[in-house]
């Protein structure tokens, strides 16, 4: 008896290959599902090196593998985004690779025009017009900043990876001004930071930043929207500080970042925009010193080599005083005779000039000399001493000259010095109190925007009894009068307190609620 378990078929059940089930489950969905709309968040977005694009449809219990073919995703109006609520429309097929489903994607739009997008693009549009995208308004960066500003949250992992980074690459001074970095205080905050940051005074006791870098991490277009609101936008545009966006993830796009100076795409890629590397910098000066070395010394083995070739072309040392020593021994040898006839000439013109000398003559001439000569040593000593009195005098009087015209000059020297002293110490208090001025300016601007009279031009207003301000209910209805204070001035309101009123009742005329 067969009992069925003896590895044969069993039963009337047909098989199928694993192909023909894939090909069968293929053709059923795409037969049924050929043309579809499906409305869904986009999850995790994947653009290969091939064109494609592949993306997840999501809601809040099931996701949707999506495919966009190269062709269609280069024709596309709006491209998605990871958190973008869309309307996709396509064909559901499968993927026998891995037994999946997914839709192939021919279109992909916008879940309606919601506000925001709305909102979003007229003020792009509006920026734009107004020129603040130009490129020709961007400033460009320090190389090298002394120090850095830093606006984000002071308890996110954004400032922790930008101060690692900056440590890794070149270690600089960071200010950072904390802001919140999503919710209603987001835009006012940050604004206010970069404003802030451009209000201090170089040099002061808190470094004015010679870079700005704003920050946040990624999110939804909801988290993301403080840094989309116009006052952001203007405050950076404004910025006499070069300003870096670092605003969400790679994909996130944000209105700052249009007018940023330059958006780099994640905090960290900002840290690296804003000071070069260190060790390439040392790596690079080292590189120089040896070009440096190398071509000093290639120089000198030029030269050197060029002063062989040189000193080769030159004819030989006793070459060129060999004809020298020729004629030096030629005249050595007719010396001797020369001498012995330059002296016989020289007794024959000696014995011919003594044969005219008589001693009588010479006895004649000696003492008519030497009557001359005592004449004119009595004329000497009386004409000596006349010519040494006018030299004094003379002498005498150039020193009294001299000493006066030194005392001229060295007066005129000091009234010199005392002049430009004079000179340095006007330019030195002006200075000084150009700079206390614009301390005390800034210290002014700073005190106005943290004092109450700015709360009160946005429309709200400070209650007071007496000289006491009022700050709750109970303290108001007690009150006998009080004072309202507004921007353009105060009003009074007069009344008494309170009293309970029954259900029927209205407040009287003059009764403050």
């Amino acid at each position: 008896m067969d009992d069925g378990f003896d590895g044969g078929p069993t039963g009337n059940a047909p098989e199928f290959t694993v192909s023909e089930i894939s090909g069968a489950v293929k053709r059923v969905i795409e037969g049924e599902f050929s043309h579809i709309r499906i409305r869904g968040e986009v999850g995790r977005v994947s653009r290969p090196r091939s064109g494609h694009v592949y993306l997840d449809l999501k809601d809040d219990r099931a996701v949707l593998s999506g495919v966009i073919w190269k062709g269609r995703a280069q024709a596309l109006a709006t491209q998605p985004e990871e958190g973008m609520e869309v309307v996709a429309t396509g064909r559901l097929t499968t993927f026998h690779g891995q037994s999946k489903y997914q839709i192939v994607i021919e279109e992909i739009a916008p879940a309606g025009v919601g506000a925001l997008m709305a909102m979003l693009e007229k003020r792009k549009a509006q920026l734009a017009a107004e020129g603040l995208f130009a490129p020709e308004r961007k400033k460009a960066l320090p190389y090298l900043p002394e120090v850095i500003g830093v606006v984000t949250s002071p308890s996110g992992a954004v400032i922790r990876d930008i101060l690692h980074r900056l440590r890794d690459r070149f270690p600089r001074k960071v200010v950072v001004w904390p802001v919140a970095v999503q919710g209603a205080k987001c835009a006012l905050e940050v604004a206010a930071a970069i404003e802030g940051f451009n209000a201090m005074t170089p040099g002061g006791s808190l470094p004015r930043p010679d870079l700005l870098i704003v920050a946040r991490g990624g999110g939804s277009l909801e988290d993301l929207w403080g840094f989309n609101e116009e006052i952001v936008a203007r405050a950076a545009a404004a910025s006499g500080i070069p300003l870096i966006s670092a605003v969400g993830h790679e994909t996130d796009t944000t209105l700052i970042d249009f007018v940023a100076d330059r958006r780099a795409p994640t905090p960290t890629a900002a840290a690296e925009l804003a000071v070069p590397v260190r060790h390439e910098l040392l790596a690079w000066t080292g590189e120089q010193e040896a070009r440096l070395a190398r071509a000093m010394s290639s120089g000198l083995e030029q030269r050197g080599q060029r002063l062989r070739d040189l000193s080769r072309a030159l004819p030989r040392g006793d070459a060129l005083v060999g004809a020298a020593r020729q004629r030096f021994d030629l005249w050595e040898a007719r010396l001797p005779e020369a001498l012995r006839r330059a002296v016989s000439v020289k007794q024959l013109r000696l014995s011919e000039a003594a044969g005219s000398l008589r001693p009588g003559l010479l006895r004649r001439g000696v003492e008519v000399d030497r009557r001359r000569l005592g004449a004119a040593a009595e004329r000497l000593e009386p004409a000596l001493s006349r010519r040494i009195e006018v030299a004094r005098e003379r002498l005498a009087r150039r020193a009294d000259g001299l000493r006066l015209r030194a005392l001229e000059a060295d007066l005129a020297r000091q009234r010199e010095r005392l002049d430009g002293v004079g000179r340095r110490l006007s330019e030195v208090g002006q200075r000084d109190l150009a700079e206390r001025a614009r301390r005390l300016e800034a210290l002014d601007r700073v005190r106005e925007t943290l004092g109450y009279k700015a709360t009160l031009q946005r429309g709200y207003a400070v209650v007071r009894d007496g000289q006491t301000v009022v700050t709750g209910k109970a303290a108001a209805e007690a009150a006998q009068a009080l004072e309202l204070e507004f921007a353009d001035g105060r009003v009074r309101i007069g009344g008494t307190p309170r009293r309970t009123k029954k259900r029927d009742e209205t407040p009287e005329q003059g009764t403050l609620l």
